[in-house]
């Protein structure tokens, strides 16, 4: 009962990751052009478009997907006819029962198939991983509603407003999700501790298999339902994300690349740029913004083009490596998922 229960579990999971990686790419498709900061150690990195960030999360979702199709390959054996540990004496089909039943074949040993969780362990990390990606998204998007990055805006059905604070609006059911990700995670743990210590084969503990396996199906489905309507509905500031990738000097990497078209070592252009950062900061300026004769004062290799060369556009059309954030590369992403 508990496989047939949860190979059913898998599927619907699965369509539910479904509509919302559809939901993802038609986000995706909206914003080829959008540019926005690319973040390493939540430090603005490099320009990247909002359809590259997008089709991260496509790619994440998209493993879960085939998890839980994994997952089902291996939920989906009939343990029926294994007997208490040894079998049985009286003359039972066992293949004959699991087409009967649905299933895809018999679990081959009556020892295994009586003392097995496996399948619910895998289940459990299933959703566990999923969750994290969602959790993953919501802090994303919780980050990018407040005032500091002002990058979305949350539609009010999935917000709340404050209980003393008028002005104030909270991203709650991101927020949710976020934190039920940790509950996913305590039903994967339970079922590991349950059974760490087990000899073969069935003991009594076994009945507290089902809690875990019945929470955690259940929260994440709802998860996905909520924040798959969630992410429809948001709108994107395009404007401010793309001011914020003026600030932070976020194409001192293509400035540096550029140095290296020129014929001087990555190691002395880092440096070079480096200094030039530092100038840039102290005179309260950007890189793009200096003259080419200041420019010169770093390197003489600096000519005209070099503005050119460091507009965000620029930077990101740059890119030229498979499933890189360039314009070209994103399309292409989006045609290989059509």
């Amino acid at each position: 009962d508990v496989r047939m229960y949860m190979a059913n579990e898998c599927e619907e999971i699965g369509g539910l990751i479904l509509k919302l990686i559809t939901a993802i790419t038609d986000k995706a498709k909206e914003n080829v052009n959008t540019i926005m900061p690319g973040y390493t150690h939540l430090q603005r990195a490099q320009p990247v478009t909002l359809a590259h960030y997008m089709l991260a999360y496509y790619n994440m979702f998209n493993r879960d997907e085939q998890r839980f199709e994994d997952c089902l390959g291996r939920t989906d054996m009939l343990p029926l006819g294994c007997g208490a540990l040894a079998g049985t004496t009286y003359n039972t089909d066992r293949d004959f029962l699991a087409q009967e039943l649905g299933f895809a074949g018999i679990c081959p040993n009556s020892l295994d198939a009586v003392s097995d969780r496996d399948f619910a362990l895998e289940f459990l990390s299933a959703c566990s991983i999923s969750m994290m990606h969602l959790s993953r998204f919501c802090e994303e998007l919780i980050l990018w509603n407040s005032t500091e990055f002002g990058f979305v805006e949350m539609d009010d059905a999935f917000a709340t407003g404050s209980s003393i604070m008028p002005q104030k609006k909270n991203p709650d059911m991101a927020e949710l999700i976020r934190g039920k990700t940790g509950r996913v995670y305590g039903d994967m743990i339970t079922l590991f501790t349950l059974m760490k210590s087990l000899p073969l084969a069935y003991n009594k503990d076994m009945q507290e298999d089902k809690p875990p396996v019945f929470d955690a199906s259940d929260t994440l489905k709802a998860s996905l339902s909520i924040f798959t309507e969630m992410i429809s509905t948001v709108t994107f500031n395009k404007d401010r994300m793309k001011a914020a990738v003026k600030n932070g000097f976020m194409n001192a990497t293509d400035a540096a690349d550029y140095l290296v078209s020129k014929g001087i070592p990555f190691r002395d252009c880092h440096e070079i740029i480096g200094r030039l950062v530092l100038y840039c900061i102290n005179e309260n300026t950007a890189i793009e913004d200096l003259s080419l004769e200041t420019l010169k004062t770093f390197s003489d290799k600096f000519e005209a083009d070099i503005y050119e060369n460091i507009d965000p556009a620029a930077c990101i059309k740059a890119k030229l490596s498979a499933g890189s954030t360039s314009f070209e590369s994103v399309k292409k992403q989006l045609d290989d998922i059509n």
